[in-house]
């Protein structure tokens, strides 16, 4: 298996991974509909949305720009088949709690450790404020997946 931080972030996202135009009531439903989306793809066990809800609970995932990165604890790392990524976007933002509002949700899953370097490597995107723009105002699927291979790209420098 590709080891997550040499594979493409973009190669991460398969083609139903990416769904925008969503509403949550909190941030555990953003969650909960990260985990589903990543049951969806067959890259986990339905077990890994509890740990990605265990995680939440003990540590915020907003990581800031308007972006939250769900991802599971290391114990939920034995419900993942392979790395994975989905991209939720929520239309009118998530309350994620001391006043931040996530507009996109990244939820990951790689196994054993992994998840450290895929939360790095997309920290370093956001970290570009006008990459973090085109994240939290892109309309479509083909627009998510042009930044993350051009912050594929950034990565390769």
């Amino acid at each position: 298996m590709t080891r997550p931080e040499r594979e493409s972030l973009a190669g991460l996202l398969d083609d139903d991974s990416i769904r925008l135009g969503l509403t949550a009531s909190d941030r555990f439903d953003a969650v909960t509909q990260c985990g589903q989306a990543l049951v969806a793809t067959g890259a986990v066990a339905e077990a890994y949305v509890e740990s990605m809800l265990k995680r939440e609970r003990s540590v915020s995932t907003y990581i800031g720009e308007g972006v939250a990165i769900p991802h599971g604890t290391l114990a939920g790392k034995d419900s993942v088949s392979r790395p994975a990524m989905v991209v939720l976007g929520f239309t009118d933002g998530v309350d994620w709690g001391d006043g931040h509002i996530a507009r996109v949700c990244v939820g990951i899953a790689a196994p054993a450790g992994g998840h450290v370097a895929l939360v790095a490597r997309l920290a370093e995107i956001l970290l570009d404020a006008e990459l973090a723009e085109r994240l939290r105002s892109a309309t479509t699927a083909e627009q998510i997946k042009v930044l993350f291979a051009a912050g594929d790209d950034r990565g390769e420098r």
